[in-house]
């Protein structure tokens, strides 16, 4: 339950109020909730977005605790239609399975995506959480009854996308706290990232003051070149 008292920090902080610094470009940002979650709990997210420069796309989840490769076909699925839309490559951000789901998005369509924010997620494993998480988990699977999916042996294409060596060319920020409680706070750190390391709690991370700082201060590093891209065309993009 600390994530109450998170929101009501985060709601009276100047951050919030006047939006994030540096500002953004007007970028695409897709949000992509975490297990059990909804659209509904990146909405203060979503809000600080609009107001410090950024485009935020939600990806219309009800409920975020199905079949693993119908939840990223989703999510890539409105990351094309973002990055068509603006003629650009967006900026995923991920709470909890949402950051997996993201990073494993950013994996197989970098051409479409600039920078992954994980909050939270597990890169190292899946399921590298606590014994209350897995018995949400199990129960998520009994319902679906679809043979190994929900587990770290699924054979879907996410599993694939999630485990491969993560592109270059993407910027990835993993937003972790060492008093998560629910997923092991280790298996958030990668060598291929930028770990940052803030106060709170699991849930609390969407609503996060410390958080938000971070957000903006990983959304605001330059898009890293593609391969076979020009100098020239990374700053046309930044400029539009």
């Amino acid at each position: 339950m600390r994530w109450q008292a998170e929101l009501a920090r985060l709601c009276v902080d100047p951050i919030f109020l006047r939006g994030g610094e540096p500002r953004g470009d007007g970028r695409p940002v897709v949000l992509v909730p975490g297990f059990g979650g909804g659209d509904w709990t990146l909405q203060h997210l979503a809000f600080w977005l609009g107001r410090s420069g950024y485009d935020a796309a939600r990806c219309n989840f009800i409920v975020n605790a199905g079949c693993a490769e119908k939840a990223l076909a989703r999510v890539e699925r409105r990351v094309i239609e973002c990055s068509e839309r603006s003629g650009r490559r967006v900026a995923v951000l991920g709470h909890s399975r949402g950051g997996y789901l993201a990073r494993a998005a950013a994996a197989r369509m970098p051409d479409r995506v600039s920078h992954v924010v994980a909050l939270g997620a597990g890169l190292s494993r899946q399921l590298d959480v606590s014994a209350p998480a897995l018995a949400a988990v199990a129960l998520a699977r009994a319902v679906h009854r679809n043979g190994g999916c929900l587990t770290e042996q699924c054979g879907c294409g996410v599993t694939a996308a999630y485990t491969c060596p993560f592109p270059a060319d993407v910027r990835l920020t993993s937003i972790y706290t060492r008093g998560d409680g629910m997923v092991r706070w280790e298996s958030c750190l990668a060598d291929y990232a930028d770990n940052v390391e803030v106060t709170g709690s699991h849930v609390g991370l969407a609503w996060n003051r410390k958080c938000y700082r971070a957000i903006a201060a990983a959304l605001a590093q330059p898009e890293r070149l593609r391969e076979g891209s020009s100098k020239l065309e990374s700053d046309s993009a930044s400029r539009s």
